[in-house]
């Protein structure tokens, strides 16, 4: 059913602060900056090999990933994985009783459909399926 990591998602305060680190010092290659409105957040996605890393800024206050950094502050917000067919996925982890925050994918950064697992379903780790744009 996976793929392999897709990305890991990191939630902070500002983009413009955060992305120097990982672009700069850790030499990561920006893929791009983009604003998922449906999700409240600015992207920016870093390739490192095969996976990402992609910073996470909140473009409103009640925003979720607004809620986690006043909760927790900044830090690893998710995991993604690959996934070939995502809507599979998804009826297979139902079927083994596992609580879906989306039930039906929706629209992620750079096209992709995603979907994400409760954390109470994996461990405390909020988990993210994602199936690529074709």
């Amino acid at each position: 059913m996976l793929k392999k990591i897709n990305h890991i998602g990191i939630a902070v305060n500002s983009l413009d602060e955060a992305l120097p680190f990982y672009r700069d010092n850790l030499g990561m290659a920006l893929e791009g900056i983009e604003e998922v409105a449906g999700q409240q957040v600015r992207v920016a996605m870093l390739e490192i090999g095969e996976s990402k890393i992609e910073l996470l800024e909140p473009t409103a206050p009640d925003s979720p990933v607004a809620r986690f950094l006043e909760k927790n502050g900044s830090g690893i917000h998710h995991i993604a994985y690959e996934v070939e067919d995502i809507e599979a996925a998804i009826a297979r982890l139902e079927g083994e009783g596992a609580r879906m925050i989306d039930r039906t994918p929706r629209s992620g950064a750079h096209g992709a459909l995603i979907a994400f697992i409760h954390p109470k379903s994996s461990n405390g780790v909020l988990t993210e399926l994602c199936q690529a744009a074709h």
